[in-house]
């Protein structure tokens, strides 16, 4: 793999992408597989489900042009698996985590998830 093949975090989403630019302090990623579901709800009142909008978060697309935080960026030595592969593992691996809490935020995460499912043509 080339330098160009980076490991970046966007909120709280981790993915695998292609480095096309850096501007200042921030570097413009193309996503090509996603290696971990962004967590569901409120960005500044993490776990919190007593809060104004509950958020569902996608994750991001195939192909989608993203700018993040530099330090955000690191190179990524591993294969790049498939991104609907990856979508899928990482949606899994989210749920799998929640299941194994029975707190409040967990379920209403998981809620948010099941209409996700649809978005992403998992059913």
């Amino acid at each position: 793999m080339t330098d160009h093949v980076v490991k970046a975090s966007h909120k709280t989403g981790v993915y695998a992408g292609e480095k096309l630019q850096e501007k200042g302090d921030k570097t413009l990623i193309k996503i090509l597989a996603v290696l971990k579901h962004p967590m569901q709800g409120d960005l500044h009142n993490p776990r919190q489900v007593d809060v104004p909008l509950f958020h569902e978060r996608k994750a991001l697309a195939e192909n989608e042009k993203v700018w993040v935080p530099t330090p955000n960026v690191k190179q990524y030595e591993d294969a790049i698996p498939d991104y609907r592969e990856s979508l899928l593992e990482a949606y899994e691996d989210l749920k799998r985590d929640l299941h194994a809490k029975s707190d409040e935020y967990s379920l209403k995460s998981l809620e948010t998830l099941e209409g996700l499912k649809h978005d992403y043509k998992l059913d």
